[in-house]
């Protein structure tokens, strides 16, 4: 498992979890929360960050760069061109030429707008950008995104913040054996650690996750519980799971039993 690292962009992380910023009681509580994770890899919204006024604390004081690798995101825009303006001003400020684009379509659900979404990728990785787009859990969606360029699709559990776990694990499945040439990063929806497992059980790559761990009573424990989640479901995943049977099958066969 030492040797079981997550390749994005020819980039290498230890780390099969992604953590987020927001939400959290304090950047201290956030700063704590991230250690316990084990993450190598965080999110930040960039419009959601003081990038200008140096004078004033912002949540970057609060991540230490030298553990952990800034991916900033789009989160709050709701047009292909909006998002476009965020991502270069993420690289002008110097965050990053990766970027987690979201292109929102519906307000009270926050499902994603997967026209404008493929527009956005396309015009950012034409500009040296490493896409990583949030999407539905669209076969279809995920294929033109790949084709436009994404280094990695970051298929919806469930919607954002909902902590209701992942919907629909058949289209998982189908994601995870028809994307192959990039990572799948299961990403919103995931609320307590079971969720985390069942998600690396099904084969995807990483999770990237933020209210199941800030919005937790007590943050630094789910954030270790998440860490081992998992690494729990990566190792189920690739140990290959029992088939299921209809019927019991003695744990201890009688055979060569002597009588």
């Amino acid at each position: 498992m030492d040797n079981d690292v997550l390749r994005i962009a020819g980039k290498e992380f230890h780390s099969r979890l992604i953590v987020g910023t927001g939400k959290y009681r304090s950047f201290q509580e956030m700063s704590r929360a991230h250690e316990a994770s084990g993450a190598d890899m965080v999110t930040v919204a960039v419009r959601r960050v003081n990038l200008t006024d140096r004078s004033k604390e912002s949540m970057l004081d609060y991540i230490d760069r030298d553990k952990l690798f800034i991916l900033p995101n789009t989160a709050g825009c709701y047009s292909a061109d909006d998002a476009i303006r965020t991502a270069r001003l993420a690289r002008e400020v110097g965050l990053s030429n990766w970027i987690k684009l979201e292109v929102i379509g519906d307000e009270k659900t926050l499902f994603p707008d997967n026209f404008e979404l493929v527009k956005a990728t396309e015009t950012l990785v034409k500009e040296g950008f490493v896409v990583m787009p949030y999407t539905n859990d669209d076969l279809i969606s995920a294929r033109r995104l790949v084709d436009a360029g994404a280094a990695a699709v970051m298929p919806l559990a469930a919607p954002i913040g909902s902590g209701l776990g992942i919907q629909n694990p058949t289209n998982i499945r189908i994601l995870r054996e028809m994307i192959t040439t990039v990572p799948l990063i299961i990403d919103a929806g995931v609320g307590t650690a079971s969720d985390a497992a069942l998600a690396m059980e099904l084969g995807a790559d990483a999770v990237l996750m933020n209210t199941g761990i800030a919005s937790a009573q007590d943050t630094v424990l789910m954030a270790h519980a998440m860490k081992n989640a998992v690494l729990a479901g990566r190792q189920a995943y690739l140990a290959g799971r029992m088939s299921k049977k209809l019927y019991a099958s003695a744990s201890s066969p009688l055979q060569g039993v002597v009588q």
